[in-house]
């Protein structure tokens, strides 16, 4: 079960034009695309007349028409044609959902659309501003994987991971060895881990041309129902990091917001940004390459552990305290769930 009242991306901003593209969200089928003017459009894919999908159709101006038979949608799912006669049924209608394009990305509320509020989008500023470089992840397009979208949010709180996933770039002994501090509130849940004078992995070597020690910072937010930010980096070692002296060292924010396509599929939407080497596209090159390859480790991990969970779903599974975070990130949305369903 979903929370349905809620934002999730649906799409890169670049992914949608006018030729419609269909994406199933939270196991709702939709149809994207965007009218003459540019604003983009999310339908019901499945015309209400004999059920084809409207992804199979083609834009008409504003519309879009059926490729069976012709019928027009309007931007609100209205029938406004059907050819060959004058009177449109009045029940002739699909679903539409309203949208919101931000941060590179375009955002649909899935549920009451009396609901929607812009405001709870998050403010993942980083995405767009001068001060950083922020690239888009798998080329700006969703990284699809074949697991549950909340062992991704686990898989982001608990950064414990990193030394034995990732010891090749980001990852080192020191991030396991030290337990998360975790803060909790109704809709977020945030786990910091502040890791003083310990050797640099191998990425912020690297990146910042340490020489020696340094004092790292690994602090996790998410807010429901998915949406997680990395707030990570490395500076030399007594720079005051924690009081936000942090602009002669390494940087980032990696935003993610994986989009549950089925109980079991994901469309993996994530963003870099930076704060050093902003100027410099080598570095982007550098930074696609070797965060290409951490999510694609990542991604081997949570198939391979949903392939599992599938195979035993009656087998339980022990909790450390590393899952804190992640516990608390799942009663939370649990609780939200279960207040909606009551609502009802």
């Amino acid at each position: 079960m979903f929370l349905r009242n809620a934002w999730y991306v649906a799409a890169f901003i670049g992914e949608v034009g006018r030729e419609p593209m269909a994406r199933t969200l939270l196991n709702d089928k939709v149809v994207l695309f965007r009218t003459e003017s540019g604003t983009p459009v999310a339908l019901e894919d499945r015309c209400c007349h004999r059920a084809l999908p409207l992804s199979m159709g083609q834009c008409v101006g504003d519309n879009l028409q059926c490729g069976y038979h012709g019928l027009q949608f309007d931007s609100s799912g209205q029938c406004v044609e059907v050819p060959g006669q004058v009177r449109i049924p009045p029940d002739a209608s699909v679903r539409s959902y309203p949208l919101v394009e931000r941060w590179n990305w375009i955002w649909i509320w899935m549920g009451d659309p009396t609901q929607a509020d812009e405001s709870q989008i998050p403010n993942w500023f980083w995405a767009d501003d001068p001060d950083w470089a922020c690239i888009q992840g798998c080329g700006g397009t969703p990284l699809y994987v074949k697991c549950n979208y909340e062992l991704i949010t686990d898989n982001l709180q608990d950064v414990s991971h990193l030394t034995y996933v990732h010891s090749s770039s980001i990852g080192a002994s020191s991030v396991a060895e030290t337990p998360p501090k975790t803060v909790r509130s109704e809709r977020e849940v945030t786990a910091s881990r502040w890791v003083p004078d310990r050797e640099p992995a191998p990425f912020y070597k690297n990146a910042g041309g340490f020489e020696g020690n340094v004092d790292r910072w690994l602090i996790s937010t998410t807010i429901l129902p998915a949406f997680t930010v990395n707030d990570a980096g490395s500076v030399e070692v007594g720079t005051d990091s924690r009081e936000g002296h942090r602009d002669q060292g390494v940087e980032m924010r990696v935003l993610n917001a994986p989009t549950p396509e089925t109980e079991t599929t994901t469309h993996y939407f994530y963003q870099h940004a930076r704060a050093f080497e902003v100027e410099n596209a080598e570095w982007d090159e550098v930074y696609k390459t070797q965060f290409t390859e951490v999510f694609l480790e990542d991604k081997v991990i949570l198939e391979a552990q949903q392939e599992s969970m599938s195979r035993n779903p009656d087998r339980p599974m022990i909790d450390i305290n590393d899952d804190a975070p992640c516990i608390a990130v799942r009663n939370a949305l649990r609780a939200a769930i279960a207040a909606e369903q009551l609502a009802k």
